[in-house]
């Protein structure tokens, strides 16, 4: 295999990192770690925007426009209609025609809400949204999310926030297996390690916010989520070697005196 550059809807990226916009301490260390983080999508909510917010209490005055794909998110949203309005909404505002695609099931847990993200996938697409959803790590839900149309499928590593890492890497390799689109793990990412094993896994990208917003050195694990990134995809493409149940001598025996 040979490596090539994130390709989603026909747009290339060098980094496989997506990066979050929420829980920073100030906007300017958000802004800090994007640039070490070395993505190239930001994802923001875009009922969360305050609108109303004018220069460097803008949120938008510390992302770089130049350097970085604008992908508006509709967090918050639990129905189909909400999330398509909200869609919109970032359309006229002139964020972006890319959008991650949320519509939660469940307060507490926030896992998605399937039938709705289908609903909502399904109309965005007709629309000429490039829609990139947010959902399960079934295989068969990715499918559908698939065959509608959407850009890419983001299954769920754990639940949002919650750091727990890849509780069912078999699920994502499965979804790897059988999708045509990028596969990016999206939620539950906790440390350097978790973005690793994804893109070992075979995934093309990770998105994270939390994981690196709220560390103990934000600036640190920026910098150390990009370098995972870089060694599970280089990782995935050597090829491990295979398990076996027993040890095998990594110095070859022939020869050996006796």
């Amino acid at each position: 295999m040979s490596d090539t550059q994130l390709t989603i809807a026909g747009k290339r990226f060098d980094s496989r990192l997506l990066i979050g916009t929420g829980k920073y301490p100030t906007l300017e260390l958000m802004k800090q770690c994007h640039e070490a983080s070395g993505a190239q999508i930001v994802t923001l909510a875009v009922r969360r925007l305050d609108l109303s917010a004018k220069g460097e209490a803008s949120m938008m005055h510390w992302i770089d426009r130049e350097r970085m794909t604008l992908l508006p998110n509709t967090a918050g949203c639990y129905t189909a209609e909400d999330a398509i309005r909200t869609c919109r909404l970032a359309e006229e505002l002139g964020m972006s025609k890319w959008v991650k695609l949320e519509v939660l099931g469940d307060e507490r847990t926030l896992f998605p809400d399937v039938e709705e993200t289908l609903k909502a996938a399904r109309v965005l697409v007709k629309e000429g949204f490039t829609v990139l959803p947010y959902t399960t790590d079934d295989p068969i839900t990715a499918r559908k999310l698939q065959d509608l149309g959407c850009a890419a499928v983001m299954p769920l590593a754990a639940p949002i926030g919650s750091g727990l890492g890849i509780r069912n890497p078999h699920n994502l390799a499965l979804i790897r297996e059988i999708a045509t689109v990028p596969v990016i793990v999206d939620a539950g990412v906790g440390t350097a390690s978790d973005a690793a094993i994804a893109l070992e896994l075979g995934c093309d990208a990770v998105l994270m916010n939390t994981a690196i917003a709220l560390a103990k050195d934000p600036l640190r694990m920026a910098g150390a989520m990009r370098k995972a990134v870089e060694a599970g995809r280089d990782a995935f493409l050597s090829g491990r070697i295979p398990r076996k149940a027993y040890a095998n001598a990594s110095s070859p025996l022939d020869g050996l005196i006796g």
